[in-house]
């Protein structure tokens, strides 16, 4: 089960270089959240080449016990 869902993508081939630098910074200003599932997909033209990861997270325990106002 998850309750969030964060999608990277890159089509330009310096978008594809920094693509793993921008999910490690999200991941750490996040880090109270827990990646339940991720899906990386690859998709081609005669021109350009995109990558997407989507990350399907769960907010953490302590978020999930704090009573609700």
């Amino acid at each position: 089960m998850f309750t969030g869902v964060k999608v990277f993508s890159a089509t330009k081939a310096k978008e594809r270089e920094e693509l793993g630098e921008n999910v490690t910074r999200w991941l750490k200003s996040n880090s109270d959240l827990e990646i339940v599932d991720r899906v990386v997909c690859q998709s081609s033209d005669n021109e350009f080449h995109c990558y997407t990861l989507v990350l399907f997270y769960k907010h953490g325990k302590s978020e999930q016990a704090a009573p609700q106002s």
